[in-house]
């Protein structure tokens, strides 16, 4: 259900093109994209998905890169010197790692700078926590994209123990 809904937010903000990386947290979106009309292209790296976003923004496309936040740190200078200096749309929805039942320690560091980063990058941003915020989510990646910024989304773990 959670995942129907990440990806309804998706095509009420007519996204066209999905950048993903793995993420476990995350597979069930991936599934339900590979399952409507988005195109989805794995990459491997985070500022591989960056660069391929800025080319289809060029193109007149709205892409969305679907990563973990601990990717952040690979893309930031991709993010700031290509898709942010020109004013490229692009949407962030990462899986958001490192929290408080975090199980693998090498999360929690990015998991805590996560919010900082983007604010200091200027990239506006949101915490999607349970099922109501996706009212909130949808609204904030049309803005997203009818501003020509980057935007993103951290899905904090807790939305998928809200479906159960």
């Amino acid at each position: 259900m959670i995942d129907r809904l990440i990806v309804d937010c998706m095509q009420a903000a007519s996204v066209d093109i999905a950048l993903s990386l793995p993420c476990n947290m995350l597979s069930g979106v991936l599934d339900e994209i590979d399952r409507r009309a988005i195109m989805r292209i794995p990459v491997c790296r985070e500022e591989e998905g960056v660069g391929i976003a800025a080319g289809a923004a060029l193109a007149g496309r709205r892409p969305i890169l679907v990563m973990q936040n601990s990717g952040l740190g690979n893309c930031i200078n991709a993010l700031a010197s290509l898709a942010g200096f020109y004013r490229l749309p692009l949407f962030l929805l990462m899986s958001h790692r490192g929290g408080p039942a975090e199980q693998i320690a090498a999360q929690i560091p990015m998991g805590q700078a996560v919010f900082r980063l983007l604010d200091s990058l200027g990239i506006a941003n949101i915490k999607v926590e349970t099922p109501a915020d996706f009212h909130c989510l949808s609204s904030f990646m049309r803005r997203t994209y009818e501003s020509s910024a980057i935007g993103a989304a951290l899905l904090s773990r807790e939305l998928w123990h809200a479906q159960k």
